[in-house]
């Protein structure tokens, strides 16, 4: 009788332990270090003097999957895609809007190199 007590206090234990674990699981998956992730299709890129919006943010981008920058700039610039192979957007001074697509898996960084800032992340699967 004291074994079976065991080996349901020892189950009991187990199945409280994985279910914390995949609690805790689920919360980090969808933190990534303070970035928000949405999925992209059309992502509003904002540059004003030394500042962007979005800055830094996660989307979740399918291969081949058409993206499309919407780029509002006080002045003309380029932005970098740090993807296989990489990528640039040359954008005028006011609205402009530039189509992307991606053929290989991975994590990219979409980047202004003259801002040294990081626009936003794509999450290509």
């Amino acid at each position: 009788m004291h074994r079976r007590r065991r080996l349901a206090a020892g189950a009991a234990a187990v199945l409280i332990s994985l279910t914390a674990v995949s609690a805790c699981s689920s919360e980090e998956s969808g933190d990534k270090g303070g970035t928000s992730t949405k999925d992209a299709s059309v992502i509003n890129v904002t540059i004003k003097g030394d500042t962007v919006e979005p800055n830094g943010k996660r989307y979740d981008v399918s291969l081949n999957q058409k993206v499309e920058f919407v780029i509002d700039a006080d002045e003309a610039g380029e932005i970098h895609i740090h993807s296989k192979p990489e990528q640039e957007i040359a954008y005028d001074a006011g609205t402009s809007t530039h189509d992307v697509s991606f053929d290989k898996p991975g994590i990219f960084a979409v980047e202004s190199h003259a801002l040294e800032k990081t626009i936003v992340e794509l999450e290509v699967r």
